[in-house]
């Protein structure tokens, strides 16, 4: 080797050990690029060059000298292929940037980049040594370069960590916010606040859904506007987040005012509600990081909205429950606290309401020494409207018992009276009879009741006589009373369909002609043993099932 070449050699080692302390002193992307280009225009004295690294769509140029923007915008991206050759399509990108010379960047993993640089000043062609010195000098530069590209992911994976423990934190936050909150107006404001600050989005809007209802929390959209263009779609079926892209294609209209993403919010797959969003301040996308925030937001809001919803149902159902039970315990002070002695009769009776208060009814009256009024009745419905008739019907048969008229004549005279003070098609079953404890006599009206049981020696008759139930019109034809002497020995069943309707699991009744047989086959048993029995035998056959209609009974045995 002559001592020209020994220096040069010399200098290029020179060269290179500097370059690599240099290019290895620091771990920015930038630094190294520019002292990578910069030392490869300064020791070919080349006029332009660029350096262009891999990234997910391909190649990107990431730092250029001499070279026109118009010329780099024509660069194309995918210039190297599966086999990490060059492929035809830089060609005429070079030649139009007047570049003689490209090499690759080669790391571990494979093609990272490539440097290319423009003619030399001295207009000499790139030697074999050049390239040699070049490829190198790339060489060098590669692990560098890998290991800053290694470090920036890091640190990009690390922000995204940062931001995401930042967003669990104000997630923790947020939801003690949510439980500290009991008007559904402030859990929207604190739920608009989060998105505002996390986002910077202007327009947006809280919904929320009671049904086919829509409730509008909070909007910052033109409310009606909003509304129409929403109806247009099934908007209870948007299950899933629909980011810009879908809303443009599926829902064009919410599109064209603005929307960029929908989130549903759910409770145990059901949207209960939606957030709405426009752009943002700063006109960046939402990510799929984004959205799961706010889907997770949207989530603890609505889980708040729908606790206090349940939480006001259960204080107004407990009220409602409290006030059923001051109702019932006023009913029942409505119906007879004892039964009044007799000489000819033993007597006894039961109620039993479905449901807190209840339509059913009976009532022994004491009206003359020896004579009673016996009353069972049963109001269509149930609950609270129909124990209010019931008051209604005990009050006018209070009174009217005392006015001692006939039963066929009061019947009309309670018929008109309830007919006045019902609606909606309400209307009342009634029996009622005088009881004559000196003549052991009944005379009865039976308003369309069902047919008390008459069991006389192992023979069933049932007391029909009487008219058209109460409550539907005024009396135009007048009731018919019947009288009928009792002998002792001799039993009156009086009931309401809550005791032939009992239903067992299996929707089957109890029926009326259960009930005749077991009152044969008690016949010679006292009033209130006949009761228990009939009670037995029912509880028996519904095997626990809930009912849903009142049981009322009425037994009276001839001495």
């Amino acid at each position: 080797m002559s001592e020209v070449d020994s220096l040069r050699v010399k200098r290029n080692l020179t060269a290179l050990v500097e370059f690599s302390r240099v290019i290895n002193s620091s771990l920015e992307l930038d630094f190294i690029l520019n002292n990578l280009l910069l030392t490869c225009l300064g020791k070919f004295l080349a006029v332009r060059g660029l350096v262009a690294l891999k990234n997910d769509n391909g190649f990107e140029i990431k730092l250029s000298k001499g070279i026109p923007q118009e010329i780099l915008s024509s660069f194309p991206k995918k210039v190297i292929g599966d086999d990490c050759k060059f492929k035809a399509e830089l060609n005429t990108f070079l030649e139009s940037a007047h570049l003689k010379i490209c090499e690759q960047i080669s790391s571990s993993t494979g093609c990272i980049g490539f440097v290319c640089l423009g003619e030399k000043l001295n207009s000499r062609e790139y030697t074999e040594d050049d390239k040699e010195f070049l490829r190198t000098i790339l060489n060098i530069a590669a692990t560098a370069i890998q290991n800053s590209i290694v470090v920036q992911e890091l640190k990009k994976v690390n922000r995204e960590l940062d931001s995401r423990i930042q967003r669990l934190n104000s997630l923790f936050e947020l939801s003690k916010e949510f439980g500290l909150f009991s008007e559904s107006s402030k859990v929207s404001r604190l739920l608009v606040y989060s998105l505002m600050g996390q986002f910077l989005v202007s327009k947006y809007a809280i919904l929320n859904f009671e049904g086919s209802a829509i409730q509008v929390l909070e909007s910052k959209f033109q409310i009606d506007e909003l509304l129409n263009n929403l109806r247009k779609y099934d908007y209870q079926k948007i299950d899933t987040p629909l980011e810009r892209d879908k809303i443009e294609k599926f829902y064009p209209s919410l599109s064209e005012i603005g929307i960029d993403l929908i989130v549903p919010m759910q409770i145990q797959g059901k949207v209960k509600g939606l957030i709405i969003l426009g752009k943002r301040v700063n006109n960046l996308e939402y990510s799929d990081y984004d959205v799961e925030f706010i889907y997770s937001v949207g989530s603890l809001a609505i889980i708040s909205l729908e606790n206090r919803r349940l939480f006001k149902e259960a204080l107004e159902k407990q009220k409602l429950e409290e006030e059923l039970e001051f109702a019932r315990d006023i009913q029942q002070n409505l119906l007879p606290s004892q039964i009044p002695p007799t000489n000819n009769f033993d007597i006894a009776a039961i109620n039993l309401p479905s449901k807190q208060v209840g339509g059913d009814y009976f009532d022994i009256i004491k009206v003359d020494e020896g004579k009673y009024i016996i009353a069972i009745a049963d109001v269509s419905g149930k609950g609270i409207p129909a124990s209010l008739l019931m008051a209604n019907m005990q009050a006018f048969l209070q009174v009217i018992s005392k006015q001692k008229i006939d039963i066929a004549t009061a019947t009309a005279l309670i018929n008109d009276l309830i007919t006045q003070n019902t609606s909606d098609g309400r209307f009342i079953t009634f029996f009622w009879g005088l009881l004559d404890d000196n003549e052991k006599k009944l005379t009865y009206v039976n308003a369309g009741h069902n047919l008390p049981i008459l069991v006389r020696q192992n023979k069933i008759i049932r007391l029909s006589e009487g008219g058209i139930i109460l409550g539907l019109m005024k009396t135009i034809m007048p009731y018919n009373s019947y009288s009928i002497n009792l002998e002792s020995g001799d039993k009156i069943i009086l009931f309401t369909d809550g005791v032939s309707e009992a239903m067992n699991p299996y929707s089957e009744e109890f029926s009326e002609n259960r009930l005749e047989q077991i009152a044969i086959n008690t016949s010679s048993l006292s009033a209130a043993e006949t009761m228990n029995n009939i009670r037995k035998e029912i509880e028996e056959f519904v095997q626990g099932a809930p009912q849903s209609d009142d049981l009322t009974m009425l037994i009276i045995s001839v001495k």
